[in-house]
């Protein structure tokens, strides 16, 4: 369950990295450039919300019902950290990648640097917080036991 974690991370980081080098005016001026920035963002939407997904099914749920409040407690700041995170998402969808329209702007590129920000800070979060704190409870081999 961690190493899936950790190599979510990694893609997304990954991803943003790409995605940095190509986001500039000039860059989305050139039609293969953006239509490409474009499915890197969609697939980069996809990522994070499996990996929401994935976390509210597989991690979340035993956390919840565990002994330890703390861990508990740790949950439930990483659920209601997610909601925020989801209207963010499901805004800039709507605004920016609807209509399939390449004709990127600066408020685009801000809205995208302010998305790519967000995404950094919560794989900040899980690295220095979430992992740490499963693999110091014994829930990663727990996890591996459980499959």
């Amino acid at each position: 369950m961690i190493d899936s974690i950790e190599g979510r991370h990694a893609e997304m980081l990954q991803i943003i990295s790409d995605l940095r080098a190509m986001m500039t005016m000039q860059q989305l001026k050139i039609l293969p450039t953006a239509k490409t920035a474009h499915q890197l963002i969609c697939e980069l939407s996809d990522k994070m919300k499996a990996h929401i997904a994935d976390q509210d099914a597989g991690i979340y749920p035993d956390l919840l019902v565990h002994e330890d409040a703390k861990l508990k407690s740790m949950a439930w700041g990483f659920i209601n950290g997610q909601k925020p995170m989801r209207s963010q998402f499901d805004a800039y969808h709507q605004k920016w990648l609807k209509e399939c329209d390449f004709n990127f702007t600066e408020e685009f590129l801000s809205d995208t640097h302010e998305l790519f920000k967000m995404i950094e800070e919560r794989i900040e979060r899980e690295t220095k917080v979430l992992v740490p704190t499963l693999r110091s409870a014994g829930m990663y081999e727990q996890s591996i036991a459980a499959h």
